[in-house]
């Protein structure tokens, strides 16, 4: 989910907020507003290293994003390791300083970098068939951070269950009394630890500030629809309505680059390297032994005499994998790749998360499109550069929640996400009246796609085929996330704010019309996962196993949201750090983590939807 209270005409110059704002903070800007630790805080991205060869190292990670940064900063806890870290995209700050990168450090600012290709892999994907043939946009992050820089900075685990179910489809040890620790482990909650929070972690986690009454009065009309408060979803009770966890640390992102990358970068194990297109995977046989990147218009080749790991990301990881000849034979020689491993389950298995936005006209001035004018943005920029606090220090997205579609469903299978604002075209297009909203779609669809190769060019993104709403159980899921989203909207609480609805609009009543809204308006929520499936070696489509090994050759490993087994119930962010967390771990050969018997809430019955 990429959201913001301000739309932007994507690819048009940054209006009042970029102009204003440069001039009235250049001029103090290495005065008062940036303190004197962030002017030297410039990270380096190379270190001599004696104990190898320039070009040699322990392990090469491939991608600085939401598991990268995680390896790089663990593995390089052991001083005897070397790593270098490859990053296609630039660093996340400019001359060490957060506040010259606002758009991507400001919570608010999060929409600028949707249609900022400098930032962003800016992928499409193939027409849907069953949308209407629509094209769907789906921004991935290329920078430091990955998508933990670009996204909307929701924190959710998913439900226990999804780790119980990964378990069964063969990825043994990952059950969810083997992930909750690593989860634990990474976090710092601003409300302390418990039996589900961490507290000492490099991930700070943080609740909403605003006290807005438009969340109030959502929280207050899911329990008038007969649905239970939750204090935390990522906790004992996933089921219900709360207020949303978000990586948001004194009034600013808190990116992986932030949590892990930064604290790391001063060690003299670690290099990194940034705006570096990795091309290729480089084999001995098929033994992993380096590989192949162009940095500044040259090819180069860096080795490692442990493992090369791939952190790319759900799409990027495959993309990469086909190219080095690991994937199905078939295609690989087809475009005149030499296979260096059959493995057809590269790239298939593609799972991601559709949702679909309802909007209500609200008729008190109190949402946040008088923000979005350019006085007030002005405003609230400064005050953010100057404290890091006010309407900017937020994504705003602090509401939320999970339900269960129908009766009979063991553990909550849509999510909600409410905003005090209107979003439209991913919030590209600004918004035009005073309104509210949910985002609201189905967790665990039952359509799957696939991704293949355009070419053997690296600069070609690959074919991305998601299937959208290819099964009749997706559509009807889509059409309860319509109908149950309505019915708490028509709750007493939204009385004194409810205006005529927008979106989809009282003239969309009967199931064939909330289908065709769903299919002219439903879009991704940025959750692209499982093209890389971990499973059992018995398991044809599966391509790594439950070490994070790469099946069928040696020194290798993917570490990032493509190996889930299948899309968990929410977020990817936090499950894709929990990965990289555990994965470190075994890397280094030490013991999983384990917390047994911890309890996890179950309906007082199934024969009821609520």
């Amino acid at each position: 989910m990429l959201y913001l209270m301000k739309g932007v005409k994507c690819c048009s110059p940054v209006n009042q907020m970029h102009k204003v704002t440069g001039t009235l903070f250049k001029a103090r800007i290495f005065g008062n507003i940036l303190s004197v630790s962030e002017q030297f805080k410039i990270s380096r991205t190379s270190s001599q290293l004696s104990s190898e060869k320039p070009n040699s190292y322990s392990y090469v990670i491939v991608g600085a994003g939401s598991a990268g940064c995680v390896l790089a900063n663990r593995l390089t806890e052991d001083p005897l390791s070397t790593v270098l870290l490859l990053e296609a995209g630039p660093k996340d700050t400019l001359l060490g300083s957060k506040r010259l990168m606002w758009k991507i450090h400001m919570p608010a600012a999060l929409t600028y970098n949707l249609c900022d290709e400098k930032y962003n892999w800016y992928y499409h994907t193939t027409s849907q068939k069953h949308m209407d043939n629509r094209i769907m946009y789906w921004p991935r992050g290329r920078v430091w951070g990955g998508s933990s820089s670009l996204n909307a900075m929701v924190y959710i685990r998913g439900h226990a269950e999804d780790y119980n179910r990964w378990s069964r489809e063969g990825a043994i040890g990952w059950d969810y009394e083997h992930c909750l620790p690593y989860f634990k482990k990474a976090q710092a909650h601003e409300l302390g630890p418990d039996q589900y929070r961490g507290g000492n972690g490099p991930l700070y986690v943080s609740r909403g500030k605003t006290n807005h009454p438009l969340h109030h009065a959502f929280l207050e009309a899911t329990q008038q629809a007969g649905y239970p408060f939750t204090d935390d979803m990522n906790g004992y009770q996933q089921e219900g309505f709360g207020w949303m966890d978000m990586t948001v640390h004194q009034g600013r992102r808190w990116s992986t680059a932030s949590a892990y990358l930064r604290p790391a970068i001063s060690r003299p194990n670690l290099s990194v390297a940034e705006k570096t297109l990795v091309t290729k995977i480089l084999f001995q046989g098929s033994k992993s032994i380096g590989v192949e990147y162009v940095k500044n218009g040259q090819r180069k080749k860096a080795f490692a005499s442990k493992e090369v790991i791939l952190s790319a990301g759900a799409i990027n990881s495959p993309q990469l994998l086909m190219l080095s000849g690991i994937g199905n034979a078939d295609d690989l020689k087809k475009l005149g790749i030499p296979v260096v491993c059959h493995l057809p389950g590269v790239g298939q298995n593609l799972q991601d998360h559709l949702e679909v936005y309802v909007q209500q006209k609200c008729t008190k001035p109190i949402t946040l499109y008088s923000a979005q004018k350019p006085v007030n943005m002005v405003r609230i920029g400064l005050e953010w550069l100057w404290k890091f606090t006010g309407e900017g220090a937020t994504a705003h997205l602090e509401s939320g929640g999970f339900i269960r579609s129908e009766p009979g469903v063991p553990h909550p299978d849509i999510q909600f996400h409410f905003l005090p604002s209107q979003v439209i075209d991913h919030g590209r297009v600004a918004s035009t009246m005073e309104a509210y909203q949910v985002h609201v779609g189905p967790v665990r669809s039952t359509s799957v796609g696939w991704l293949k190769l355009k070419s053997t060019d690296p600069k070609d993104h690959p074919i991305i085929e998601p299937n959208y709403l290819s099964t009749e159980r997706d559509i009807w899921e889509f059409r309860q996330c319509v109908k149950l989203t309505r019915e708490i909207f028509a709750q007493k609480a939204f009385e004194k704010f409810r205006g005529p609805e927008i979106q989809p609009g009282n003239h969309v009543q009967s199931d064939k019309e909330i289908d065709a809204f769903i299919r002219h308006k439903a879009d991704s929520a940025y959750h692209p996962s499982c093209t890389c499936k971990m499973g059992q070696l018995s398991d044809s489509t599966a391509v790594v196993d439950p070490q994070t090994k790469v099946i069928g050759v040696e020194n290798l490993r993917v570490v990032d949201a493509s190996i889930m087994p299948s899309v968990v119930s929410g977020n990817l962010n936090a499950p894709t750090i929990m990965i990289a967390e555990k994965a470190a771990d075994i890397i280094k050969g030490l013991p999983s983590l384990q917390e047994k018997n911890v309890p996890v809430y179950k309906p007082k019955t199934l024969e009821t939807q609520r």
